[in-house]
């Protein structure tokens, strides 16, 4: 049982614009050739400072469906779920940085007519990635707003055949304790793991990132391959993906595990449904200073909200 999660306050630098890092570094790294040159550089001609190119400058005043303007790029490769890793989000990224995502294999199994197993760079190539902008929204009340790579998984799953048996999805997560330390704790059963029903794998939302802001994705980002369920909290969106297994009943999930009494199997975004220890009403955007309302389905419900008709959400929470 998980003790220690709990929501946390946003800090300034879980914001740093990354013109502004890039910039700092720079500084940083002038900093000593500066004192031995300062005499001569008050003689010499000033000439106009190069400014430094931002990795996210092609995005600059792009927004979502909803006109939200995109997540810093510092944020979403700085601030980080990442259990296996750390519990500290800005830990993550330091920690995960000589994370080895090559060779790397994906097994697609179970109750499907063809299953495969492909390389990570035949995957690439067999399903060209597409760009996406979806909201993120973490259960602890903070979002985001992340321009993805990637390819719907139902696409995949066309090309493996799920047979009629098949109703539910499973994703099960790299087990490497040499790599990630956070796979020592006792709280959690690992490989991490999760799991949709077979029509949410199959709607054209859920996609397969293998990218962010036009980049390969980072190792603190879920490299090379993760799942992307942008009406579901984050934590469905399993990462460093190494099988996805079509099953015929409701696969384990380790947070429904670990505290299932907290984290349902469904974990669809919605504010009328409070997580046991915090309301989920409102969230705050990572980037902004004010808490804004939680939407129903994050934002998706034309695309998703069909999918549950006649459930009670309160109970397949």
């Amino acid at each position: 049982m998980n003790t220690k999660w709990k929501p946390e306050p946003i800090r300034s630098s879980d914001i740093t614009p990354e013109a502004v890092y890039v910039n700092r570094r720079q500084f940083m790294k002038g900093a000593a050739l500066v004192a031995g040159g300062a005499l001569l550089a008050a003689c010499a001609p000033q000439a106009a400072p190069t400014p430094v190119p931002s990795v996210a400058a092609t995005y600059d005043g792009q927004k979502d469906e909803l006109g939200d303007p995109l997540t810093s790029y510092a944020a979403v490769t700085g601030y980080n779920n990442y259990y296996e890793f750390t519990e500290d989000k800005e830990g993550v990224a330091p920690m995960a940085k000589d994370f080895k995502t090559r060779p790397w294999t994906i097994e697609v199994s179970g109750l499907v007519n063809k299953p495969r197993t492909y390389d990570i760079d035949e995957l690439m190539k067999r399903f060209p990635p597409e760009e996406r902008v979806y909201r993120l929204r973490c259960v602890e009340g903070w979002s985001m707003v992340i321009p993805w790579r990637g390819f719907p998984l139902n696409q995949l799953l066309k090309e493996v055949e799920p047979t009629g048996a098949a109703k539910y999805v499973h994703f099960v997560s790299l087990l490497d304790r040499d790599q990630m330390p956070g796979q020592h704790s006792p709280f959690f059963v690992w490989p991490y793991s999760e799991g949709l029903r077979l029509d949410e794998a199959q709607n054209d939302l859920t996609l397969v990132a293998t990218g962010l802001y036009g980049k390969d994705l980072l190792p603190q980002n879920g490299a090379p391959l993760r799942v992307v369920v942008p009406w579901k909290y984050g934590f469905k969106s399993a990462k460093a993906l190494v099988k996805i297994e079509l099953v015929a009943d409701q696969p384990p999930t380790l947070w429904l595990t670990s505290a299932p009494n907290e984290y349902g199997f469904y974990s669809n975004v919605n504010p009328d449904v409070p997580h046991p220890r915090w309301s989920q009403d409102s969230e705050r955007r990572i980037g902004e200073s004010d808490r804004r309302p939680t939407l129903m389905f994050n934002g998706y419900a034309d695309q998703v909200a069909s999918l549950y008709t006649g459930m009670d959400l309160r109970t397949n929470y």
